[in-house]
C-alpha cells in the first residue's frame, strides 16, 4: 500500500463497479466476514431526494467471532459495528474500494483489549483490499 492516512485501506480498480462489488464480496468470505447490509447509496438518494448521484455502495461487514469477542468486552461497541466498505464509481469510470481502519474507528474507547482485537481484524481487512487490488491491474492502492 502505497500511502498511510488513520481512517481507512483503499484501492482504485480498473474494473467495473459490479465486478468490484462481486470481488470484495469474495475477498470478505475468504477472511471470515459475511456482508449483514449492503446500502445502495445512489438508489436511496434517488428515492428519498430524487438526486442522481454515482454508482455507491456501503456494505456492512461482520465476522462474527471477531464481534463477538468485542461485544462480550463492551456492548456498547455495537455503535461502531459492522465494518464498513464502501464500493463506487469513480469520475474517470474506474472504482474505489476503501474498509475501515478499525483502530481508528476503536479509538474513542480507551480499552487494550479492544484495541487489540481491532489490530487484529485490522490485518484481515487490509488483506482484502490487498486481495482485490491483486486480482486485476489497480491504479492505486493506499492506506487513508
Amino acid at each position: 500500500m502505497e500511502n498511510m492516512q488513520r481512517y481507512a485501506y483503499s484501492t482504485v480498480l480498473d474494473i467495473s463497479y459490479e465486478d468490484a462489488i462481486s470481488r470484495v464480496t469474495d475477498a470478505l468470505k475468504q477472511e471470515g466476514f459475511g456482508v449483514l447490509t449492503e446500502i445502495d447509496v445512489k438508489a436511496t438518494l434517488k428515492k428519498k431526494l430524487d438526486k442522481d448521484f454515482r454508482k455507491y455502495v456501503i456494505l456492512g461487514a461482520c465476522n462474527p467471532p471477531y464481534a463477538y469477542r468485542t461485544l462480550i468486552t463492551d456492548l456498547d461497541v455495537g455503535l461502531l459495528l459492522p465494518c464498513n466498505v464502501i464500493v463506487y464509481e469513480t469520475d474517470d469510470g474506474k472504482t474505489y474500494v476503501a474498509a475501515i481502519n478499525p483502530v481508528s474507528a476503536l479509538e474513542v474507547i480507551k480499552s487494550e483489549e479492544l484495541r487489540k482485537i481491532a489490530e487484529e481484524v485490522s490485518v484481515k481487512l487490509q488483506t482484502v483490499i490487498e486481495k482485490v487490488s491483486k486480482i486485476t491491474p489497480f491504479v492505486s492502492n493506499k492506506v487513508e
